[in-house]
């Protein structure tokens, strides 16, 4: 049992005997075991360089407490095999980039997969995503892929995944656009995953939906309008440009969070500030959001919403969205 921590079947052995035996030389535990009292000597030896045994007396011996010693052990046997794997992990992107560049040197069609019928697809995203440990970056705009339990859109289960990839380190950096707010509830959703750690940008379009893996793989639909069929791109100059594209357009979008409170606020009464409310409808107008979609958001009818909008900009004292947005940034409103 114990051979995993390096102890061997014989030496666990003596070390059980010499636990309920205090104070016994070799050749009174020689007998327990039934061996010689020599080779018991050798591992006597071998489980005091463990730090389970020590001399008591000359030629006596004594056990160690398992509780302490075995798990101090069991720690350090667990970060060895943590770190292993670790470079065994890097050989073997090692040797896919390899077999990779084997491949495309023979067959340049490979550094692109092209995927069709939507079982192929979804399978595909699954892989991916399951084997995704330090990067995902996304241009996020239609099409999606259709949920198949056919239950509405609540969120629960991208705030799930998301919060798990958050857990394990991977930097997730999402790019949204008013076309991603496809679903009643996405924007605050993805309000939400941005307060979780995500770092959330948005533009007011994009020219495609783009998701890459690990800087090491991307995939993009090749028709606009269903999520049927899609190009994997694998390492290469492909993928480096579209990783620059990407920078590139990270680089122009506006964080959908502020940094925090605005410095002038400690003074305003509490009743001046605006409810949760209004700081979700003032992010949907400052990203752009129309009364259409702000309703879609929101379940309420675009009346209703048209209505909403109206009254936060006569509290705001703008006559225009562009204002509203404006005198919201001066008093701070966007930062809560």
């Amino acid at each position: 049992m114990l051979d995993v921590l390096g102890i061997s079947a014989f030496d666990e052995g003596v070390y059980r005997a010499l636990l309920t035996r205090a104070g016994s030389d070799a050749a009174a535990l020689s007998h327990v075991v039934e061996s010689t009292p020599t080779r018991v000597t050798y591992a006597l030896r071998r489980l005091a360089a463990l730090g389970l045994a020590h001399r008591e007396a000359p030629g006596y011996w004594e056990a160690t407490g398992p509780r302490s010693t075995l798990t101090a052990l069991l720690n350090r046997r667990r970060a060895e095999v943590v770190s292993a794997f670790s470079e065994v992990e890097a050989v073997v992107d090692v040797l896919q980039d390899m077999y990779r560049t084997g491949r495309f040197r023979s067959n340049p069609g490979d550094l692109v997969e092209v995927l069709t019928g939507k079982e192929n697809v979804v399978r595909r995203v699954a892989e991916l995503s399951a084997s995704l440990s330090t990067h995902f970056w996304i241009l996020d705009r239609p099409p999606y892929l259709d949920r198949l339990n056919g239950q509405p859109y609540d969120g629960s289960a991208e705030t799930a995944v998301t919060r798990a990839w958050l857990d394990r380190g991977v930097d997730i950096r999402s790019i949204y656009c008013p076309d991603s707010m496809a679903y009643p509830g996405r924007f605050e959703t993805v309000l939400k995953l941005s307060a979780l750690g995500e770092r959330s940008r948005m533009l007011p379009q994009l020219p495609f939906k783009l998701h890459i893996f690990d800087r090491r793989t991307a995939i993009m639909p090749l028709t606009g309008g269903v999520y049927d069929s899609i190009a994997v791109v694998h390492a290469s100059g492909l993928l480096d440009a579209l990783i620059e594209l990407f920078e590139a357009y990270w680089g122009k979008a506006e964080p959908l969070l502020g940094d925090g409170m605005p410095s002038d606020s400690g003074g305003r009464a509490a009743e001046e500030l605006p409810s949760e409310a209004d700081v979700l409808l003032l992010r949907m107008l400052h990203h752009g959001l129309k009364d259409q979609a702000i309703a879609r958001q929101l379940g309420v009818s675009q009346r209703t919403a048209t209505r909403r909008v109206a009254a936060l900009m006569e509290r705001l004292g703008a006559r225009t969205r562009f204002q509203a947005g404006a005198n919201a940034r001066k008093k701070g409103w966007l930062d809560l």
